[in-house]
């Protein structure tokens, strides 16, 4: 090969590199301004019920789970039903009750963990932590779900990835699928979104008396 071609092939490879590049930045770009959408939606409700489906699947291990829930949330207050557990979260404390075991858990610990997508934070964990790319768009029963990957930065994380799933129409989110490094598959799957609902002023207040003959266990 000449000269004259190889210049022209290092040419034409830049070129190239030229174009993904900024293929990739403008994908980058449209999945920030999406996830920023989503973000601004979700702060402008004064609160959010959801009903979900939560499937867990290992094919290596055979395991196949799954699972219905319900959320309340006000700001980082909530209250979530979930396998048989209720745990409430007021803003300083947070109160898990078991009724299998007649058991209420108390902890003051702030409930936020950064690694962690909890509840409080369900419809906007992906602010941080994680690099972000445009991914497929497919069509739910009529409903255009746009899909944008997560992958965790720290490299501890035991996700490999993350697939968060947005109706391109509502700008909220439709379903949460997490990938483990060790092929553990989880999906929250949302499936009704409701928001500004009339709720009673006790609605994130832990009622003692409601629960007499269970063990109180106090953390801290």
């Amino acid at each position: 090969m000449n000269k004259t071609m190889l210049k022209m092939n290092k040419i034409v490879s830049i070129a190239l590199l030229f174009l993904v590049t900024l293929t990739t930045n403008a994908q980058d770009k449209k999945a920030k301004e999406l996830l920023d959408q989503v973000t601004a939606k979700i702060k402008s409700y004064n609160n959010i019920t959801i009903d979900f489906k939560y499937t867990l699947n290992n094919a290596k291990e055979n395991i196949n789970k799954e699972s219905k829930g319900n959320l309340v949330l006000e700001g980082n207050k909530y209250v979530l039903n979930f396998m048989g557990v209720t745990k409430i979260y007021d803003g300083k404390k947070s109160y898990t009750i078991v009724p299998e075991d007649e058991e209420v858990t108390v902890s003051n610990l702030n409930d936020y963990d950064e690694k962690a997508i909890t509840p409080s934070k369900m419809l906007t964990f992906f602010n941080s932590g994680y690099k972000f790319a445009w991914d497929i768009l497919q069509d739910v029963k009529g409903r255009k779900i746009q899909y944008i990957k997560l992958t965790p930065t720290n490299t501890k994380d035991q996700r490999k990835e993350i697939l968060l799933g947005i109706d391109s129409q509502t700008k909220t989110i439709y379903n949460v699928i997490e990938v483990g490094k060790n092929g553990t598959k989880t999906t929250l799957t949302v499936n009704s979104f409701k928001t500004n609902q009339p709720l009673s002023k006790n609605q994130f207040t832990f009622v003692a008396s409601k629960y007499p003959n269970y063990y109180i266990n106090k953390l801290d």
